[in-house]
């Protein structure tokens, strides 16, 4: 659960020397510098986010269409922010699993360096940075080798007003050996460094503040956690940052922003009493910017800052309050190349089988068709449904799938008639038209036994 209380005011600076290539606690590792590349693939939508659990248990609420449909089906951040060093590998390793099997990519929110928050509504993280390392290095083991995104200690080096000379250096060097660790772990993660926001510290600061922290070793920094400054505004920063540290002789660096809660007015930095918030560009890795790997949900919608409610507390108000008026999720296209190879760390929990991958290339009649992907474990399921047009556009369509022997519990992108045998699911007002060649998608949850790789689809 995300915890961060969100302070973004603005701090006075402090000028942080330049310890980039350090190691803390006795730890050394031979990590080449890493290169910053294009995400390409879809996000993964976590089945069990507290916004998924709320809409199941609040069918009947007047509010939960919209949060459903705006905000329950996007892929959000995963937040690992208590310290479990005994548990954290297994947590990690059956998120990751989960992700992978629906062949997806799983964005995870570490937030744990000691003196989290300088002591504000999210104060926490590891007692030391020794122990930290050790955290640091046991969620490590559980990250597989496929592409995971680490969105790594927010508003670690955007907020340093409560640190000394001394304590700033230690955990600079803490985040470099972080980012070395994790890239061991997986040399696939794709890591990314607190950049703060446009309207906190300088561009030139900012990349003083990464460079100190070891930016050389990541992919690149994040920006905008929780704040409400505007895509392009952020962008412009962003790219500021990255010619400062093209200047220091660091290139190839990339940013990611969080789109969350920017879609509507700016200001001041709590969002719990605001209602002029709205969600901004939805989740997505193809941003059409050389500089920008993806737009992020990382502070999940929805989530309290810690000034009304509790920090991380999920509050439907606040949920209904960013979507009502929004536009809707796009639609998709199909994915066209499958993962390369399965996880080398299984999933711990819960268990799963391997999900059957939409069809690369559109059927060549008219009408629809659907291929199912199916995530089971002990006792449930969740199902990621694709619907194809022909080659033709279609209007609006019904999918029907078999469930002899489960139940669904709720559903996303879709309206649901039944809930076991022979289950109908109709397109949602947003998602009816689908062009010739391209694709929409929905998904749903139950317990029992999932469905099979196929279902009937026919036109409205």
């Amino acid at each position: 659960m995300a915890i961060l209380s969100s302070l973004r005011r603005r701090s006075a600076a402090f000028s942080v020397a330049a310890v980039a290539g350090a190691t803390a606690v006795g730890v050394c590792l031979a990590v080449s510098s890493a290169s910053a590349g294009t995400l390409s693939g879809s996000l993964y939508r976590d089945p069990s986010s507290a916004v998924v659990r709320w809409v199941a248990a609040n069918p009947g609420d007047s509010r939960t269409a919209v949060i459903r449909d705006k905000v329950a089906s996007q892929p959000q951040a995963r937040w690992f922010a208590n310290f479990n060093p005994s548990t954290v590998q297994s947590e990690v390793s059956g998120f990751i699993g989960a992700a992978n099997a629906a062949q997806q990519i799983p964005v995870l929110a570490v937030y744990e360096i000691t003196n989290r928050d300088c002591g504000g509504a999210s104060a926490g993280g590891a007692p030391d940075l020794n122990q930290y390392q050790t955290w640091v290095s046991n969620f490590a083991r559980g990250l597989g080798n496929q592409t995971v995104i680490i969105i790594l200690e927010t508003d670690s080096l955007a907020l340093l007003t409560c640190l000394s000379s001394a304590e700033i250096n230690a955990r600079n060097a803490a985040i470099s050996t972080a980012t070395r660790t994790i890239k061991s772990g997986n040399p696939n993660a794709k890591v990314y460094l607190d950049g703060g926001h446009s309207t906190w510290n300088s561009a030139g600061e900012t990349a003083n503040r990464l460079r100190a922290a070891g930016v050389q070793y990541a992919d690149g920094f994040f920006t905008n956690v929780s704040n409400y400054n505007s895509t392009s505004n952020e962008a412009n920063f962003g790219r500021a940052v990255i010619s400062a540290l093209n200047g220091m002789g660091i290139s190839g660096k990339r940013q990611v922003i969080d789109t969350s809660r920017n879609g509507g007015a700016s200001g001041d930095w709590c969002g719990d009493d605001n209602t002029d918030r709205r969600i901004g560009q939805y989740p997505t890795t193809n941003t059409g910017d050389g500089n920008i790997d993806a737009y992020l949900w990382v502070k999940p919608p929805g989530e309290a800052d810690g000034c009304r409610f509790t920090a991380g507390s999920f509050q439907p108000e606040l949920a209904f309050s960013l979507a009502n008026g929004a536009p809707n999720p796009p639609t998709t296209t199909p994915p066209t190349t499958p993962p390369t190879t399965p996880p080398t760390t299984p999933p711990t929990t819960p268990p799963t089988t391997p999900p059957t991958t939409p069809p690369t290339t559109p059927p060549a009649g008219d009408g629809c068709y659907a291929s199912i992907a199916v995530n089971q474990w002990a006792g449930g399921f969740t199902a990621s449904v694709t619907v194809t047009a022909g080659k033709s556009d279609i209007n609006g369509w019904t999918v029907t799938v078999a469930l002899p022997n489960g139940t669904v519990t709720s559903a996303w992108n879709a309206q649901v008639s039944g809930t076991s045998g022979s289950v109908g699911f109709t397109n949602v007002s947003y998602n009816g038209r689908v062009l010739g060649r391209q694709s929409t998608n929905f998904g749903f949850q139950g317990t029992g036994t999932g469905p099979g790789v196929s279902a009937d689809c026919v036109t409205n």
